[in-house]
């Protein structure tokens, strides 16, 4: 059950199909969900996620659910495929439906996924940003009584929910980047990078790849497309033919016009794009390059991208206080999106800290150490950081916080205050999870942005 399981059963009992839901827990909030199925003829197992139904003929499943489950290798030997909600969604659009334009990577999926949306609505197209990002595909596919309700659909990917969908054939796709996440899941880098790749399978018009990662592009040649698909690159450098980039600080596509040799079209300024760090505008030349391949007049993505913001916690500007900024980028749960972030701002006092995931820090400190005034610890597991600051940034001052409760976020800002100077940054980019601590990464950032107003408010 969930954002992806509900839809599902209710879609599949729809049809006419004999649908049990199984669900691990059985809390409150999932015995409330179960009533509201089995209302409608569903059958619910709560507690038993482990069995396979008598008689089942589909396994559908939730994408956080590992390949390894007992429910699965059950379903393996009983003949028995396993989709994701993905699979499902696309198993069940109907003649002429709207095709995806869709986006996958370790960081900035769904900034990229909401910018894209934003610039296929500037083009007056009726549009979504669904997927991973909480809207359902199903409603989106199966749309309102009067049919279909898009013209095209901006989807995010997980690579769980990559590894489930074997048939998933789209417009275009982008795969932004590539770094070490979700292996435990995953099992290897290798078996991570594959299903990321399982984007470009039967693309038909373009594979949009980063140029700054080779691995991304090697994806895009090991993917089997349609004849005439094409690979776009993006870069944040001068762009090459059939590449998207920046020239004295403009967007500009050589991909999608008419002489890719001799021509350049401009998009954007980098100004139009909220907040202009690197990373970010690496994000929009991405979904600049989905819509560009959709065919979007170069106009809908200066004003899709002039039109965007950014979702809270991902490098969102809190408060300027005493000449120092502080800004929030609590969505930086891994060392990967950590790294952008930091490559952001200089110079930069970081707060830092939380589950590390079995994530090594040795080459985000080395490469950042030279932008930092100063490091605030905090979390269960911030001696790793600690650690790799000792080896690769020892001159660099390290406030640890040794204390896991949520009142250490207020004890952190003040502490990265007493760090900085005018001109400075203070950013939380923990490179960790949040769960050791707070309820999310959202609830995580609040607390920081409540510690930052608290401290401009004390200083006038």
């Amino acid at each position: 059950m969930g954002v992806s399981g509900l839809p599902a059963a209710r879609a599949l009992h729809g049809l006419g199909a004999e649908v049990t839901v199984v669900n691990e827990g059985a809390d409150e909030r999932a015995r409330a969900q179960a009533a509201e199925l089995t209302a409608l003829g569903i059958t619910v197992r709560l507690g038993d996620g482990a069995t396979l139904p008598d008689g089942t003929e589909l396994v559908v499943t939730a994408p956080g659910w590992r390949p390894d489950k007992p429910l699965f290798l059950a379903a393996s030997e009983a003949g028995v495929p396993v989709w994701g909600d993905v699979e499902l969604a696309w198993r069940l659009r109907r003649p002429g439906a709207a095709p995806w334009l869709a986006v996958t990577g370790t960081n900035g999926k769904t900034t990229t996924v909401r910018m894209l949306a934003s610039i296929l609505r500037a083009a007056g197209l009726r549009t979504e940003a669904v997927g991973n990002i909480g809207v359902s595909l199903l409603d989106a596919v199966l749309g309102d009584e009067d049919g279909e309700k898009y013209d095209v659909l901006a989807v995010e990917l997980s690579s769980y929910q990559l590894h489930w969908a074997p048939s998933l054939r789209v417009h275009s796709a982008a795969v932004l980047n590539l770094a070490p996440d979700h292996l435990d899941w995953h099992g290897s880098m290798a078996a991570y990078a594959a299903d990321k790749g399982r984007v470009y399978e039967g693309n038909t018009v373009a594979c949009v790849y980063n140029a700054a990662d080779p691995a991304t592009e090697e994806l895009v040649r090991a993917a089997d497309v349609e004849e005439g698909c094409r690979a776009i690159g993006f870069t944040l450098g001068t762009p090459g033919p059939s590449q998207l980039g920046v020239v004295d600080g403009i967007l500009v596509d050589r991909a999608f016009v008419a002489d890719r040799q001799k021509q350049a079209q401009e998009l954007a300024e980098v100004g139009d794009v909220t907040p202009p760090a690197p990373h970010n505008i690496a994000n929009a030349l991405a979904a600049a390059a989905l819509a560009r391949a959709y065919g979007v007049a170069p106009a809908a993505v200066r004003d899709g991208l002039r039109a965007f913001r950014p979702d809270p916690h991902r490098i969102e500007k809190v408060a300027d206080v005493a000449g120092v900024a502080y800004i929030d980028d609590s969505k930086a749960t891994n060392t990967h999106a950590t790294e952008a972030s930091l490559a952001a701002y200089d110079p930069i006092v970081w707060i830092a800290g939380g589950l590390a995931k079995g994530a090594s820090f040795d080459e985000l400190v080395g490469g950042a150490a030279k932008r930092l005034r100063g490091v605030v610890l905090i979390g269960a597991e911030r001696a790793l950081i600690a650690e790799a600051l000792a080896r690769h940034a020892p001159e660099v001052p390290v406030v640890d916080l040794d204390r896991t409760d949520t009142g250490a976020m207020s004890a952190a800002v003040r502490e990265a205050a007493r760090l900085a100077r005018p001109g400075d940054t203070v950013l939380l980019a923990p490179a960790c999870a949040s769960m050791d601590m707070f309820a999310n990464y959202n609830k995580r950032g609040e607390a920081f942005a409540d510690a930052v107003r608290e401290l401009a408010a004390e200083s006038g």
